[in-house]
């Protein structure tokens, strides 16, 4: 069966000549890198106190920096569909900016702290879904493949570069201004965030915003949203396959612990196997960016869905650190797959006055995914310990064994599936 075409034909060069595009795409490299940097700095004033709730008040602050993309997600999709998104992202990005600069002067308690996180989150989750509605007004249809490819490269780029230069950052900053501790690293993350939003001043100011129907309100467009997604089996066969991917990835930060502890008898360890399927996202997506109308007809979701089960199998039995790096890189190229086109396809076939309302939802979906599986496989992990115990001088749980074998299995036959729905929805476009 063949795909639509949905690659670029001249590669990144031609999207990054796009001037309003490079400023959007400057923009999400400040905006994310920040992002990451700005967690960190809120962990470390909760916990700048001591004491022995510090495991508290660190998970404290990342609950309520997740709330809001699992509760107003949908919600700031409508919002987005209902002014214009040049307005929404340089709004979110300056009020994150003034936010992260009022900490050092409000009173400090864990309280306050935790109100503060939740509005950047919150703002966070309003500049997303206007973030991939807008690439579609200032990119060439035939163009979307490879300007989501460079998206996707920086999305991953800043989960890695921001968590790893994030405490030396602030650290260096502090002891650049040792007379202005109390207050010179917030001012330097909020200046970030208003220069990420003097970019996007080159965004276009003439979209045009489609009347609200009679009666319309957030509940309303959140059921019409919901109708759009149900009834088009094409824009709900792309989010189906993104979400699954991201249940994936999500599963992949427990599993890594397990596996680090398998390969180097230390869990500490875990994260060089969460950063390898980062790498691999990242050169997965330069590679479709580049190429990727050489595979305009191929499957490439299915092939992603197929891969990852592959490398999922194979982390089961793996014991050398190096060939764990490598089945995760090989797991994120085969993500990316996945990711690159369904993301294209959304935007490409989603009306321009339903495409927050779909991003809005897709977010949710996708943070909901990314959670879910962390309690289900630590559930399931602790039971099948408890059944079988550990063998192997305590480095090689059967129980391990088999969750990366049953899930292997559930990824390959509910990504058929969900490829199938999808793969029939645009046979029909077609």
């Amino acid at each position: 069966m063949s795909q639509p075409d949905l690659n670029s034909t001249a590669g990144y060069l031609t999207v990054l000549r796009n001037r309003q595009f490079l400023a959007l795409w400057i923009a999400q490299i400040l905006a994310q890198l920040v992002d990451k940097v700005v967690l960190i700095l809120l962990i470390a004033l909760a916990v700048a106190d001591g004491g022995s709730d510090v495991n508290t008040k660190e998970s404290s602050i990342m609950i309520a920096m997740t709330l809001p993309a699992v509760f107003l997600g949908s919600i700031a999709g409508i919002f987005v569909d209902w002014h214009q998104k040049r307005q929404v992202l340089i709004c979110c990005n300056f009020l994150r900016g003034a936010c992260i600069v009022a900490i050092p002067f409000v009173p400090h308690s864990l309280v306050i702290l935790l109100l503060f996180t939740f509005i950047i989150s919150t703002l966070t989750n309003f500049f997303a879904p206007a973030e991939q509605s807008v690439i579609p007004l200032i990119v060439p249809k035939n163009d979307l493949l490879a300007a989501n490819a460079l998206f996707t490269i920086t999305e991953v780029g800043s989960l890695i570069v921001g968590f790893a230069i994030g405490s030396p950052l602030l650290g260096f900053t502090l002891s650049l201004f040792p007379q202005a501790t109390a207050y010179s690293r917030e001012i330097l993350l909020g200046s970030l965030y208003c220069i990420s939003g003097l970019f996007l001043f080159a965004l276009p100011k003439n979209e045009v915003i489609h009347p609200k129907k009679i009666g319309s309100g957030i509940w309303s467009d959140l059921r019409d949203g919901f109708q759009y997604v149900r009834h088009n089996h094409l824009i709900g066969g792309a989010m189906l396959q993104m979400i699954l991917l991201y249940a994936v990835l999500g599963a992949m930060q427990k599993l890594s612990l397990n596996l680090a502890e398998v390969v180097t008898g230390n869990r500490a360890e875990f994260g060089s196997f969460v950063a390898s399927v980062g790498v691999g996202l990242a050169i997965g997506a330069f590679i479709i960016g580049k190429f990727g109308k050489q595979f305009t007809h191929r499957p490439l979701p299915f092939i992603g869905f197929i891969g990852m089960a592959v490398g999922l199998l194979m982390y089961a039995f793996v014991t050398n650190q190096w060939f764990a790096w490598l089945i995760g890189a090989f797991i994120g190229i085969n993500g990316s797959l996945i990711v690159i086109p369904m993301r294209t396809v959304i935007q490409e076939h989603t009306p321009e006055n339903m495409r927050g309302k779909v991003f809005g939802l897709l977010n949710n979906g996708e943070n909901i995914a990314a959670s879910l599986p962390l309690a289900l496989i630590a559930v399931l992990l602790d039971f099948l310990t408890g059944v079988f115990g550990v063998q192997n001088g305590g480095k090689q749980q059967i129980g391990f064994q088999i969750v990366l074998v049953v899930f292997s299995l559930i990824v390959f036959g509910l990504g058929a599936w969900a490829w199938q729905r999808t793969r029939r929805a645009l046979e029909k476009v077609l």
